[in-house]
């Protein structure tokens, strides 16, 4: 025996990312952002719901000699979808009190040329659209019966018109929930990789820093090393990413805030997370790479700005055109780029615009870029992780034997 542990690949990986994961969900920052990020999505769908509450019923009373015109009232309210509640009073100062006083909306009162309405101030587009329909409907019938006919066939052949549209462009119904949840997964995906894929690179920096790197490599290979650190991180991610998310889509769809399908809820949300594990395999890999080449926390945000650009790039562009024009050029193809990827075909998916090709090939070219990183990655956090002062200029990290 040569004195040297040897471990496959595999094994070697699964230590560190376990050790990654066990370290750091201990901690009582991985616990408050996790409470944190898990109330805050029970309580999105919450208030949506609760703000967009329809008002109560619009109360409407009729005096007590009017007493037929209740149920024509309470029936074209229901014809025209409005909430109405239709009750009878007395007389019509009995009406009136009540009116001012606000226990009812208005009193409707059945005239020659149609319905008279007494309201506190002003009489509301909804009220002035059913009495207007109602007394249509009253001075119909009287004039029919004045005919000596019978108004109930003609008033149900009047009842029964519809206006039939045909959209050359329909409109889906869930187009306003669609944006919404697009601009959440994109908002949350460029977040968690920013701030992530930094904490990431900080923990490489404190363990050169501390030296205990040098006893890992003394078992492992530095991309090794540097893919079970950043799976470990990454399943932690995934944990960060999928409670909040399964949370909050339960939520909206138990209270109704959600009307799209479970199917389309469900797989919007897995399509989010398998591209944040993407994503955050993407921009951990040259955080921690580039976290390597320094030896002070202090020098890490000015360093991996630049690395951040496509992502910053890619969120810019997702706010501003995503939402208005979803099939633009310009967002298709940026959502083929890796760097780019993460952030853009998740709100494409979201969207309802993604071809099935276009978000397979994105993920095989985020996928392969990934697999090409961790190798230069490797090479970069082998060549500068043991050296510690000044920083270590990037060409010079890739060519180091």
């Amino acid at each position: 025996m040569n004195g040297k542990l040897r471990i496959g690949s595999r094994q070697a990986i699964q230590l560190v990312a376990w050790r990654e994961i066990v370290v750091r969900v201990r901690s009582k920052a991985f616990l408050i952002l996790l409470g944190i990020t898990a109330a805050a999505a029970v309580a999105t769908p919450l208030i949506t719901h609760f703000a967009n509450l329809s008002p109560g019923p619009t109360r409407v009373a009729v005096v007590r000699q009017d007493a037929a015109l209740a149920p024509v009232l309470q029936a074209t309210a229901d014809h025209l979808g409005q909430n109405v509640v239709v009750s009878t009073v007395a007389d019509h100062a009995a009406g009136v009190a009540q009116v001012r006083s606000g226990a009812v909306d208005a009193l409707a009162e059945a005239g020659p040329q149609g319905i008279g309405a007494t309201v506190k101030r002003t009489l509301s587009d909804p009220l002035n659209q059913l009495f207007y329909v109602a007394g249509q409907q009253e001075v119909l019938t009287s004039q029919i019966t004045g005919l000596g006919q019978d108004p109930a066939p003609v008033l149900r052949a009047v009842g029964g018109t519809r206006v039939a549209v045909s959209a050359l462009e329909p409109a889906a119904a869930e187009n306003g929930q669609r944006i919404i949840i697009a601009i959440v997964a994109g908002l949350l995906l460029y977040l968690t990789l920013m701030f992530v894929g930094q904490s990431v690179a900080q923990g490489v920096v404190e363990e050169k820093s501390s030296r205990v790197v040098e006893l890992l490599l003394s078992t492992l290979r530095p991309w090794q090393l540097l893919g079970g650190k950043v799976v470990g991180v990454g399943v932690l991610g995934l944990v960060q990413f999928l409670v909040p998310a399964a949370l909050g889509v339960g939520v909206g769809l138990a209270i109704g805030s959600i009307t799209l399908s479970l199917a389309s809820s469900v797989g919007t949300v897995l399509w989010a997370l398998a591209w944040y594990g993407v994503g955050f395999a993407v921009y951990a890999l040259v955080f921690a790479a580039l976290g390597a080449t320094v030896s002070r926390q202090e020098d890490v945000g000015g360093l991996t700005f630049p690395a951040v650009a496509p992502l910053i790039l890619a969120w810019v562009v997702g706010i501003s055109v995503v939402p208005s024009n979803p099939g633009s050029s310009l967002v298709t193809w940026l959502s083929m780029v890796p760097p780019c990827a993460p952030v853009l075909m998740p709100m494409r998916i979201a969207m309802g615009v993604a071809p099935t090709w276009q978000i397979l090939l994105s993920l095989v070219l985020a996928i392969g870029f990934a697999a090409l990183l961790l190798r230069l990655a490797g090479r970069v956090y082998r060549n500068s992780v043991l050296r510690s002062g000044a920083r270590i200029p990037l060409r010079e990290a890739l060519r180091a034997a």
